[in-house]
């Protein structure tokens, strides 16, 4: 089988800089590279450090009578299975949408009729521009595919969404979009995913709960879909969307989290990475408590069911690789440990939640704890960390 060819198109960001890693990424893979280097883009990366990574030619100018013989645009506009345009700057985006072709890498981006796939980066403020948006909507409408962007902090110092997507979820992007043999790597199978927090009832108005935002669960059952995997989400109560392609059953209480994760067996492999309570309420009250001159009431805790245990111990309905989550507060490597061996998984991904910042936040800090080993993994934003395991999934599957 032939490889396959990705033609990308560096656009002029600071965020380009993380375009060498895709290319690394890529070639890797397996993936044939052939890069587009725009004027702007070339302020940010050489065409020197690009062709090394791609192991191919450098293209950038629409006029060179040497590109035109050997490659002319059309031809390249022809020459890959997919167009990554990363970062796709809003210069870009907007010539795009408009037909405008003035330089090689938007000439080529009209002369094609090949998928296109682009990874938007900019100020906040420019993304959220009704400008911007219109673009957006019509390259949408034309067909064009988005990854990202994400939210965070910016080169400019400013806050918001406009950063690029990282690497590993480019990648998995890439992957899912070519589909096939090195694309759709979990074509075939089934994977179950909890997330977010459980909540279990005091009264008709108050609730047992935790700080989980389903954030990391959310961006794994995304990141799994984009390898082409069946994700089934079983989710507590969250503010987000549903990703794109993955069933999403919503439950409320740990039981209820249980039932729905049981009775979506058998999969291939199961993320448990919702933080279920460990206790609830022995009996919920069916009117709301109120404040007494006696103090405040005491509450009759019980033990929850353990839907991380239940799940490995499910017999021949087992999934073949378990992973569970935990969120720790100190001795994060041996809590871990003890964890993977109590409850019977196959995998522990840990994070210290010490901070404050992980919970609700945008970023992690995990170690991947398994019988033969750990592996550290940087700090990076939860869609790059569910990237990450996604893949590291597939490799395991």
């Amino acid at each position: 089988m032939d490889a396959q060819r990705i033609l990308l198109v560096v656009g002029g960001g600071i965020a380009a800089y993380k375009v060498l890693e895709l290319v690394r990424l890529l070639r890797r893979a397996g993936v044939a590279v052939r890069p587009i280097l725009t004027r702007a883009g070339a302020e940010f990366v050489t065409p020197l450090s690009l062709s090394a990574l791609a192991e191919d030619r450098v293209y950038s100018d629409l006029f060179s009578l040497t590109d035109e013989a050997e490659m002319g645009h059309i031809e390249l506009s022809r020459s890959a299975d997919l167009i990554v345009v990363a970062p796709a700057t809003a210069d870009l985006m907007a010539k795009a949408a408009a037909g405008i072709a003035d330089d090689l890498a938007s000439t080529t981006l009209l002369a094609t009729d090949t998928p296109v796939l682009m990874a938007p980066a900019m100020n906040v403020r420019m993304w959220e521009h009704p400008a911007t948006q219109r673009n957006l909507a019509t390259l949408k409408a034309d067909g064009v595919a988005f990854i990202g962007p994400d939210e965070g902090a910016m080169a400019c110092g400013e806050f918001g969404v406009g950063r690029m997507a990282e690497p590993e979820a480019i990648f998995a992007a890439v992957q899912a979009a070519l589909g096939g043999a090195s694309g759709a790597l979990l074509a075939g199978k089934r994977v179950l995913v909890t997330a977010g927090p459980t909540a279990e009832p005091i009264d008709p108005v108050r609730v047992l709960t935790n700080r989980s935002s389903g954030k990391q669960g959310y961006a794994i059952a995304e990141a799994l879909a984009r390898l082409g995997a069946e994700v089934v989400l079983v989710s507590g109560p969250t503010a987000l969307a549903a990703p794109c392609g993955v069933k999403r059953i919503e439950v409320e209480t740990a039981r209820e989290m249980l039932a729905a994760s049981l009775a979506a067996l058998p999969v291939d492999a199961a993320v448990c990475v919702a933080a279920v309570a460990d206790w609830r309420v022995d009996e919920a009250l069916p009117a709301k408590l109120k404040k007494s001159k006696d103090g405040p009431p005491a509450l009759r805790l019980v033990e929850n069911p353990d839907v991380l245990a239940s799940i490995a111990a499910a017999g021949d309905r087992r999934p073949r690789l378990v992973v569970g989550f935990a969120a720790e507060t100190g001795d994060v490597e041996a809590h871990a440990r003890a964890k993977l061996a109590k409850k019977g998984c196959d995998w522990i991904v840990a994070n210290d939640v010490s901070g404050g910042a992980i919970m609700g936040g945008d970023e992690n800090e995990v170690l991947l704890v398994y019988p033969q080993g750990t592996d550290a993994w940087p700090r990076a934003s939860k869609r790059e960390v569910a990237a990450r395991l996604a893949r590291r999934i597939a490799d395991e599957l």
